[in-house]
């Protein structure tokens, strides 16, 4: 392997003085999308991309679609007798919104009616409390910039919209469907430049009036980085608004009694405010106020109290805090002589349900599940009833749904993915390591059943914001061990896998532990014979993007090859691109002196050295990210190629019209098969 003729990026000699440390930034150029150097440059590093050696790229790009021809199917959300529900055929680009009742089922939003490109992604969906109308929020191209609109449910017709400024808006509809609460940012040219991003507020919106009528109700004067929640009960008394300071493992909360103050001006009553945990409220049928908190209890207990009285000093636990599994989720079946509670675990990130006493929070049972793998949220009619529904996927299994009956005690696969797949024969362990300072840490690694090792191996991480790595049906894991290799999922501290505790663990000051998790794991791997340094590869997104880039400049000799997508890497100005200011809670900030210490520990841009021997590292990008901006890879890229002594490649795919998140099934097929091909190629994995 030759060294690749690099595209020249000149070095600026800009330094810039924080905190009396000197931060060199040669590359800050990159940060001007529009300018002609840049694009040229841009444009020089996909012909390098389009030249590279991908081994086995057609042969994965048909294996992973094969694998995704299994579709997909969402639960149900019940209003009444009538349901709403998501299902994706092997032939199509993106999941279908439906709707059954007593005429059956029918078509509410397809994404490639509306769009034929597939580049139009149905955000997010919420029926009205009787189910006549539905507001929904769609966004092009991958800039999740979602416009609100509400249809008729009957007839498909729409009766308003488009809203814009609407992501990430909840919908909280009052009975009767004639309006409903919602979040919008203030207008661009009521916020600061550069603060467009932020900002939000949360409205009354009467359905059909103009946008320029709504009714301020909560958000003013305060933090511009705030999300906004906001809920009302089925049976419309009570209103709740919650309140978190960007992506904050914590919240403040209200509610207020809508039978005795206004809709448009409602008295919020406090429930916690300035308290460091998360809290959700339910109002059950019965009357009583359910609270689901990690307040005093990490991995999170669920609590009854009287909506009139909400405060903390009255909460009760009902369901405690277990020792070992983390409390996810949890459903209420009333319509039954003796009322119970569905309540969702996980224990080293494998789900379980456990049945409990509505009254007493006594366990009396279990729900049955498939196998060991991952459940989706349990969901039971708004209405009551004996039934619950959750999703269910493992490392073979492609998303399924359950119904369990709490009448018989049974569960039955109520919709299976509407396609039919050959899915390869696996071996999954899940294995314990210890990392630098004896934490004890959990991995899943799956494996081919035949055969030994070592083999290339990818390992795979991301360690932030509370997100637990679960099993799932992956078509990109699957394609991988068939072919031959080995796929290790670390639950890295960071991460929720075993509660609030394990997250703060690998948050702020302490971030270096989930760096160093990882490479326990990597050294785990290679001790075991699983693999060697020369067929290991890591690969991470977002977050997990930080992770891998981190990993590579920390510890370059053991690692082979690098994928890095969409990734945070700029760790100094991170909070100027994208969302980054809403994640200054979780990283810390660079105009705080003992913070920005944390960061220049280990910001990967800063960290890169002339003459080391990197690994080959592939940066996956995408033009029309709002989350994280991709000049933090483009940065990184140009500072590798500059400064490794290494033959292996350092390139850069960048893509056109897509974002972070949601994607059509052929964009994904495509980004995948180029990714495992990269591994592949400098990992010795034969495909």
């Amino acid at each position: 392997m030759t060294r690749p003729a690099y595209p020249p990026a000149r070095r600026d000699d800009i330094v810039d003085d924080l905190h009396g440390t000197a931060v060199p930034d040669p590359y800050r150029w990159l940060e001007d999308t529009e300018s002609p150097e840049v694009k040229e440059w841009l444009e020089a590093q996909g012909e390098l991309f389009e030249r590279a050696e991908l081994a086995g790229r057609e042969g994965f790009r048909a294996r992973v679609a094969s694998l995704l021809r299994s579709g997909s199917v969402g639960a149900p959300t019940w209003r009444g007798d009538r349901y709403f529900f998501t299902r994706r055929t092997p032939e199509q680009e993106h999941a279908v919104l439906y709707v059954a009742d007593e005429q059956g089922e029918r078509v509410l939003i397809d994404s490639m009616a509306l769009d034929p490109s597939g580049l139009t992604t149905l955000d997010t969906w919420q029926p009205d409390k009787e189910g006549r109308r539905l507001a929904y929020q769609i966004s092009v191209g991958g800039d999740e910039e979602s416009l609100l609109h509400v249809l008729d449910v009957a007839t498909g017709e729409i009766l308003e919209g488009p809203i814009d400024r609407c992501r990430y808006s909840p919908i909280a509809w009052l009975p009767g469907g004639e309006a409903y609460y919602y979040v919008r940012r203030l207008a661009p040219d009521a916020v600061p430049e550069g603060e467009e991003q932020y900002h939000r507020r949360v409205y009354l919106h009467d359905l059909g009036a103009p946008v320029e009528e709504d009714v301020l109700v909560f958000g003013e004067g305060l933090e511009k980085t705030n999300y906004y929640g906001v809920s009302v009960s089925r049976d419309g008394r009570w209103l709740t608004i919650s309140a978190s300071r960007g992506t904050a493992p914590r919240n403040d909360l209200w509610i207020a009694d809508l039978a005795t103050s206004p809709h448009e001006a409602p008295e919020l009553v406090t429930v916690q405010e300035g308290v460091d945990a998360q809290t959700g409220l339910h109002f059950g049928r019965d009357g009583r106020l359910y609270v689901f908190t990690d307040r005093d209890a990490p991995r999170a207990r669920i609590c009854v109290t009287s909506p009139e009285t909400p405060q903390y000093e009255t909460w009760q636990d009902l369901i405690p805090e277990d020792d070992e599994a983390v409390l996810s989720d949890f459903a209420i079946l009333d319509d039954l002589d003796d009322p119970v509670m569905l309540v969702g675990w996980t224990r080293h990130a494998i789900s379980e349900i456990s049945v409990h006493r509505l009254t007493t929070g006594e366990r009396v049972g279990a729900v049955p599940t498939p196998g060991l793998g991952t459940i989706g949220g349990i969901s039971e009619r708004p209405d009551g009833g004996h039934e619950a529904w959750f999703g269910y996927t493992d490392n073979v299994t492609p998303p399924t749904i359950q119904r369990y009956d709490a009448r018989t005690g049974e569960t039955t696969l109520w919709a299976a993915s509407p396609g039919s797949v050959t899915v390869p024969e696996v071996r999954t362990e899940h294995v314990v390591y210890p990392s630098a300072d004896g934490t004890e840490v959990h991995m899943l690694v799956i494996s081919p059943t035949t055969g030994s090792g070592p083999r290339p191996t990818v390992l795979y991480g991301y360690g932030g914001f509370g997100i637990s790595m679960t099993p799932g049906y992956s078509a990109s894991i699957l394609a991988w061990v068939e072919a031959g290799g080995v796929y290790a999922i670390a639950q890295l501290r960071g991460g929720g896998e075993q509660g609030e505790q394990w997250h703060r663990a690998g948050m702020l000051g302490n971030k270096q532990n989930v760096f160093d998790d990882l490479h326990a794991a990597a050294e785990h791997l290679i001790a075991t014979g699983v693999t060697t340094p020369a067929q290991l590869a890591i690969s991470g997104g977002s977050n997990g993007g930080l992770l891998v880039g981190t990993a590579l400049t920390q510890r370059p000799e053991l690692y082979a090859a690098v994928v890095c997508s969409a990734p945070l890497l700029d760790m100094i100005r991170y909070e100027h691109f994208g969302l980054g200011a809403t994640w200054n809670v979780e990283y810390g900030s660079a105009d705080i002196p003992e913070e920005f210490g944390w960061l220049w520990s280990y910001s990967p841009y800063h960290r890169v050295t002339e003459g080391v021997a990197y690994p080959a590292t592939l940066f996956t990008v995408f033009a029309s990210d709002t989350r994280v901006h991709p000049l933090h890879a483009w940065k990184m890229a140009a500072a590798l190629q500059h400064a490794t002594s290494s033959d292996r490649p350092v390139l850069l795919r960048n893509e056109a019209e897509a974002g972070h998140g949601a994607r059509s099934v052929s964009k994904s097929v495509a980004l995948v098969a180029d990714q495992l091909a990269f591994l592949a190629t400098h990992t010795g994995l034969k495909k």
